[in-house]
């Protein structure tokens, strides 16, 4: 039962996750963290990214202990995506403030902490 928690939290969590790296692209977020090769490089990391957190629901389904630590992943990168843009927020920097893009940021924390929560339960309860 438990399992299946996690695995919708998770879920839940991708897309979010896959939403905001949507936004990080308006934004220009590989100019927020410095990050070289400008669009054509933020694409590049966030194949092997996307593919990862996308492997991990498939390994969580199958009940593999790797999905779990993806899950612990794909938790703790949404809890740090909140903090990281909260920082640059408060910093006075102009991305992600709008109302949809704190909302996302926001959401996302809420289920991260949810999932690995959940993802704690299951290590602790199965």
């Amino acid at each position: 039962m438990i399992l299946q928690i996690v695995f919708w939290f998770y879920l839940v969590n991708v897309v979010l996750l896959i939403l905001h790296e949507m936004d990080s692209a308006y934004w220009k977020e590989w100019e927020l963290f410095h990050l070289p090769g400008g669009i054509g490089g933020f694409l590049l990391i966030h194949f092997p990214l996307f593919l990862a957190g996308l492997y991990g629901l498939v390994l969580l389904s199958q009940g593999a202990p790797w999905g779990l630590i993806l899950s612990s992943v794909v938790s703790a990168a949404g809890i740090f995506a909140f903090c990281i843009h909260t920082y640059f927020l408060r910093k006075g920097r102009p991305e992600f403030d709008t109302r949809a893009s704190q909302w996302l940021l926001g959401l996302m924390l809420i289920v991260s902490i949810a999932q690995m929560a959940a993802t704690i339960a299951y290590w602790l309860f199965a």
